[in-house]
This record gives structure tokens, C-alpha cells and sequence, in this order.
């Protein structure tokens, strides 16, 4: 008996040294403060006293400061792909409890929409292109006027899960999330005249025969170029992350990027990307969609030219398309604002010295 909870404690600390790795690669430079290390190096402990700071941190933080400390730094998702089922001495239980993670969460599987359902997502992103101030209300009077006895409740979870927010004054009902923090913004009365001064990014729901998905992309504000993007099944960061360090490798560092104020983009994760790189960061107030209005016109005209057009049966297929049309808005699409030029153009033209050349953003993973 004593050496089977010798060897489960020993698993135990095994997952919580996993975990604390994880956390400390998350956190960087703080990280070091916290373990008793400043940015300069060691502090003033010395000997026993700092190694025993160093490996035993989550019990000497508390329990409440590293789960706390976990939930902002590690989402629900990755510490889901931690658990391993099939470990030999943790159960299940066990390994959740540690990543305090619930189990329902686990082993939650998301359940599809209905195909009626889907079908009203297609026109209310249809509707909400046109009229991107209808709420719920009107949005329900509109379909009720088409033929679709639908109610305010059902309308308002559809637009929540597509992310549609109604363009209009409101009193403010909301705070953001205490651990994510929002930045200014800075473009303003700002004269945008180069490459790679602003880039941009949103996400869009993007609507398929059978399903939908999300679709992030990063826009070079000057010229129009779209740098890179991604699609995702689920509204977590990860995929937005992913997208933000594709272009940077290949296209440089902007000097402002600028997104609303979704989670993804207010997230730990995408904010020290850019922190690391030195870029500024800048978010429209909040509701304010023309803050960003360069990529919400790229929205439409993808919607229309492409999305629209298709019955789109599966992801593989919708990524086919949106690398097709993606080529074609880049490279052979004339732009009215550049007298016809393409956004490619204007970029290869006019982008900073030591950028590579631009090419086709590749097929997103």
C-alpha cells in the first residue's frame, strides 16, 4: 500500500512539474520574480532557500494563486489535450482535479446545430452584412416577415454563437474580463501611407452546407494585402495566434496591429506575441466596427464573391475555395481605391526594405 501512494504521489508531482513548466514558459520574465529570480538575475536568496523557492513554487504560491494562475495562462482546451485517459497510475479524476479542470468539461462533446438552424445562420449573415445594425428583435421581425416562425431567444443565441453584435448606442452592461487587458486606440486622425505601418485583423463566421466555421484573417491596412489567415471549429485564441505568427515570419513587424476587443485578441496568448515582437498594440472602442473598417470590407466582399456562391460541403473543401479566392483578391483582383492596382502591387511596391517578397499566404492548417 505505501508504495502505491508513493507512486501515485510521484505521478502527481510529475503532472504538476509538466504543469508548472507549461506556466513558466507562459509567463517569462515574471515568472522569474515569482521563483525569486528579478530580470537582472538571482535576487539576494541564496542556497537551500532559493532551490527549495524554485521546485516547490505552486505549493509556496498557494493553491488558489496557481489555479488562478493556470486558467488565465493555460485555457480549457490545452489543459483538455494534458489528460491522458490512459495513464497508468492517475485516474481521470484525479489528473482534472490537478489541472483544475472540470470533468464535465472534459468530456464534453459540442453538439451540431440542427440543418434548419444552420440555414437561418446563412441569412442572418446575409441580413446583418446588409444591416449590421439589427439586434435580435429586428432580426426576428425580418425572418418572421420571410416565413420563419422563429423566436427573440433562438435568434440571439445564433447571432451570440456567430458572433454578430448589433451596431448601435447602448448603456454599457459589461466589463472586460479582469485578466485580459485592452489597449487604446491609436489610429485616430492618423494618416496611414505605407506597408507594414498597420496591420489588422478580425474573425468571421463563415457558414457551410452541413456546419459553419471561423474564419481569422491579418490585413496590411495600407495596401489591402492579406497576409495570412486561418480557420478554426472553435472561438479559442489558439488559431488566431497561429495566424499573427505566420505572418510575422514571413512579412516583418508592423509597427500598430489593431483588432477589436474579442477574447481571442485581448487573450495572454496573442497580446505577448505582439508584445515580444515590439509591436504597439491599438483595439476599437468597444461596438465600434468602422474602428476596424478595412477588414470588415474585406468580410463582404469575400462573403459575396465566394462564400455565397457555393454550397460548401465539408472544411476541406471551404479551405480549397477560401485559398483560391484569397490568390485571387491578392494578386489578380483590381482595387478601385489603388486606380485598379492589386493589393499585391502595392505592397511589393512600396513595403519596407528587408521584408522578404510577398507571396500567396499558404492553405491554413
Amino acid at each position: 500500500m505505501l508504495l502505491v501512494r508513493a507512486e501515485v504521489a510521484h505521478e502527481e508531482k510529475l503532472l504538476r512539474n509538466n504543469l508548472n513548466l507549461r506556466y513558466h514558459f507562459a509567463q517569462g520574465a515574471d515568472r522569474g520574480r515569482l521563483c525569486g529570480q528579478g530580470p537582472k538575475g538571482p535576487t539576494k536568496r541564496r542556497g537551500a532557500d532559493q532551490r527549495a523557492s524554485r521546485q516547490d513554487w505552486p505549493t509556496h504560491c498557494g493553491e488558489g494563486f496557481f489555479a488562478a494562475s493556470l486558467r488565465q495562462n493555460l485555457s480549457c482546451e490545452r489543459r483538455r489535450k494534458i489528460v491522458d485517459m490512459g495513464h497508468p497510475v492517475l485516474s481521470v479524476r484525479r489528473q482534472c482535479e490537478i489541472l483544475k479542470l472540470q470533468r464535465s468539461t472534459y468530456y464534453y462533446q459540442p453538439i451540431g446545430e440542427s440543418t434548419y438552424n444552420l440555414a437561418l445562420m446563412k441569412r442572418i449573415d446575409e441580413l446583418f452584412l446588409e444591416l449590421p445594425f439589427f439586434g435580435s428583435r429586428q432580426m426576428r421581425n425580418t425572418l418572421r416577415d420571410e416565413g420563419h416562425p422563429v423566436g427573440r431567444n433562438r435568434v440571439r443565441r445564433l447571432m451570440r454563437r456567430m458572433g454578430l453584435m448589433a451596431v448601435y448606442q447602448r448603456p454599457r452592461t459589461s466589463q472586460p474580463h479582469p485578466q485580459h487587458k485592452t489597449y487604446p486606440y491609436l489610429l485616430r486622425g492618423k494618416a496611414i501611407t505605407r506597408p507594414n505601418q498597420v496591420w489588422c485583423a478580425d474573425i468571421t463566421y463563415i457558414p457551410m452546407r452541413r456546419g459553419f466555421l471561423y474564419l481569422v484573417a491579418i490585413m496590411d491596412w495600407h495596401s489591402r494585402a492579406v497576409l495570412s489567415w486561418r480557420l478554426s471549429n472553435t472561438m479559442d485564441a489558439d488559431f488566431c495566434v497561429a495566424a499573427l505568427e505566420e505572418a510575422l515570419n514571413r512579412y516583418g513587424v508592423p509597427e500598430i496591429f489593431n483588432t477589436d476587443q474579442g477574447s481571442q485578441f485581448t487573450s495572454y496568448e496573442f497580446t505577448r506575441t505582439l508584445r515580444e515582437a515590439g509591436v504597439r498594440i491599438s483595439m476599437d472602442g468597444r461596438g465600434r466596427w468602422m474602428d476596424n473598417v478595412m477588414i470588415e470590407r474585406l468580410w463582404r466582399s469575400l462573403k459575396y464573391e465566394c462564400v455565397y456562391l457555393r454550397e460548401l460541403e465539408t472544411g476541406s473543401e471551404l479551405r480549397q475555395a477560401l485559398s483560391w479566392w484569397f490568390d485571387f483578391y491578392n494578386n489578380r483582383r483590381p482595387h478601385k481605391t489603388f486606380d485598379g492596382r492589386k493589393p499585391m502591387e502595392i505592397y511589393q511596391v512600396l513595403k519596407p526594405e528587408g521584408v522578404p517578397p510577398l507571396a500567396c499566404p499558404e492553405k491554413a492548417a
